[in-house]
């Protein structure tokens, strides 16, 4: 069926309503014929038996009294003593014949079609001898003009009964379709930039609040997603901002003034420094948006294998900034649910941040729970100050303690990037308190086969 839901409810509740009202109709109509017809029978037998009760008999003899309906302009009464009609009304001949037949049959009933009128015969005993016969006889025009006037009537309060449900269905239907076309109005007036726009704050108590809410929740997730896109682009715009600078001022000046070969070795070291860096930002800044949409793989991989790996890219620098890395203890066939990829950018800006800020060693602990995985990467220099111990996290802030002379300037991006792509898949960082000088990353576990 085509058409809006408007017209598609309105047609289906009439043609029910109609399909209901045709059962009523007939159903009302043919209890009323058949009580009619039950009246006619009874008054036939009634009159019947007041007939026989005023006729007498006598040595085989029919004779017939004064009866109660005699002189009745509709009383039909015919008397028969054997196959003699004694006693007949004033009709036309088809009827005299049709109740003689009764009475030659004994007993019965019949109609006739011609004048709508119906006898009953009963027979006239003595001493268990039919020695005649009784016929009355009763006119249906009365009945047939009841049940006609019943049925004209009942069609005629079907019909404005199903105009009246027609009518009433569309006001019902336009106001309950209000809020929905209401809702399609403003859908259609809001933009992107109309991103806290909602349909309904109330709590959902019926379809259409529930359907509001539920289109609520939807823009909810939308709007989230259209802010992390926009978000994304600035933090690119942003965060890559500070290595091209620095790769476009190094290129500058090593192109300004001749400089010998060990300046010109210096600022190609510092511009591949910060080339590497802005490959690892720009890597990380896409693992974020992968995690935070729900398309990375949901990999497994072993911590301490990771662990290892990054160990041994950074031995090199650890060196010339005269720091030793003590490998892990333990924390051997440890799994989490991430793939090693996003383990190595989560982990690797926390170990280069401990090398920068170590006075000689950087030490690593693996440990897990049964729904974490917890590293701990400790130096033993100053530590991250407690006042400082959630700024350090904030883009483009660099801890006031003093740093590693060896080591290069950072751009303050390497630990809010780690943060925000270990809760990107479940876990955390955050900087240790108390006794612990370092960084805590936490990562969710390894799921097994049945997902626990």
């Amino acid at each position: 069926m085509k058409g809006t839901i408007r017209q598609r409810l309105t047609v289906t509740v009439v043609l029910v309503s109609a399909l209901t009202l045709v059962l009523l109709v007939s159903g009302f109509n043919l209890s009323l014929r058949s009580s009619l017809d039950g009246d006619a029978d009874r008054l036939l037998d009634a009159r019947a038996q007041a007939a026989l009760e005023s006729v007498s008999v006598q040595g085989g003899r029919v004779s017939v009294g004064e009866s109660p309906d005699e002189g009745a302009p509709d009383s039909l009464v015919w008397v028969f003593s054997g196959n003699k009609a004694i006693e007949t009304p004033r009709v036309g001949a088809e009827l005299d014949d049709l109740a003689r037949s009764l009475a030659g049959k004994g007993g019965g009933r019949a109609e006739d079609a011609a004048t709508d009128t119906r006898l009953n015969a009963l027979p006239i005993k003595e001493a268990g001898r039919q020695v005649g016969t009784v016929v009355s006889g009763v006119s249906l025009e009365p009945y047939e003009a009841s049940a006609s006037r019943a049925l004209k009537a009942s069609l005629i309060l079907a019909g404005i009964m199903l105009v009246l449900i027609g009518v009433s269905t569309r006001i019902a239907v336009d106001r309950a379709l209000r809020p929905v076309a209401r809702m399609t109005s403003e859908a259609a007036a809001w933009s992107e930039h109309d991103l806290d726009r909602r349909f309904n704050e109330s709590e959902p108590n019926d379809e259409l609040t529930r359907l509001a809410s539920t289109f609520d929740l939807m823009l909810d997730r939308m709007a989230h997603m259209l802010r992390h896109e926009r978000n994304f682009t600035a933090e690119i715009s942003h965060e890559l901002r500070t290595p091209l600078a620095a790769i476009s001022t190094e290129a500058e000046l090593a192109l300004n003034r001749e400089r010998g070969s060990d300046e010109y070795r210096a600022a190609l070291d510092r511009i591949h420094h910060r080339s590497l860096e802005l490959n690892r930002i720009l890597e990380t800044l896409l693992e974020v948006a992968r995690a935070e949409s729900g398309s990375g793989a949901a990999e497994k991989c072993d911590v301490s294998a990771v662990v290892d790996s990054l160990l041994d890219s950074v031995a090199s620098r650890a060196a010339a900034y005269g720091v030793e890395v003590r490998p892990p203890a333990g924390g051997r066939g440890i799994e989490a649910q991430l793939t090693e990829q996003t383990l190595e950018r989560i982990v690797s800006p926390v170990l280069e941040n401990a090398l920068v800020f170590a006075a000689g060693s950087v030490t690593i602990r693996i440990d897990s729970t049964v729904r974490e995985v917890i590293i701990t990467v400790s130096d033993d220099g100053p530590g991250i100050d407690a006042s400082e111990s959630e700024r350090v996290f904030e883009q483009g802030v660099r801890g006031s303690v003093q740093r590693n002379q060896a080591a290069p300037s950072g751009t303050g991006l390497g630990l809010p990037l780690a943060r925000r792509l270990a809760r990107a898949v479940g876990g955390e960082v955050k900087a240790g308190g108390g006794e612990s000088r370092g960084v805590i990353v936490s990562l969710p576990a390894a799921l097994d086969r049945d997902g626990h």
